[in-house]
């Protein structure tokens, strides 16, 4: 439809080849580096793990808060037009569904 203005925001992940990357580097590590490999392996996994829900729900917050949104984490009227003030280009429809993913 002309007119409409339709975003899709597209979570990018790089936490699972840095996990593999990991794995691959603990193979060959010394006794040395190996509880450093093995922590950041852990914290890599945790991140991979995370859903996509929820990091584009952490995007949106930082959105707002960039525009200095404080009002509550909600659907609320007022989360979706920070939203759009944050970024423009998101259509009506983007923002909404966008901010309904920020709720915890």
């Amino acid at each position: 439809m002309f007119g409409l203005k339709e975003l899709t925001v597209l979570v990018l992940r790089d936490a699972d080849d840095i996990a593999q990357a990991l794995r691959e580097a603990l193979e060959g590590a010394g006794e040395a580096e190996r509880p450093g490999l093995e922590a950041a392996l852990r914290i890599a996994e945790r991140a991979a793990a995370v859903p996509d829900r929820e990091l584009r729900g952490r995007w949106v917050r930082e959105q707002r808060a960039s525009v200095g949104y404080k009002g509550p984490d909600d659907e609320s009227v007022r989360a979706v037009k920070a939203l759009r003030d944050a970024r423009p280009e998101l259509s009506l429809l983007s923002a909404v569904q966008l901010t309904k993913d920020a709720v915890r």
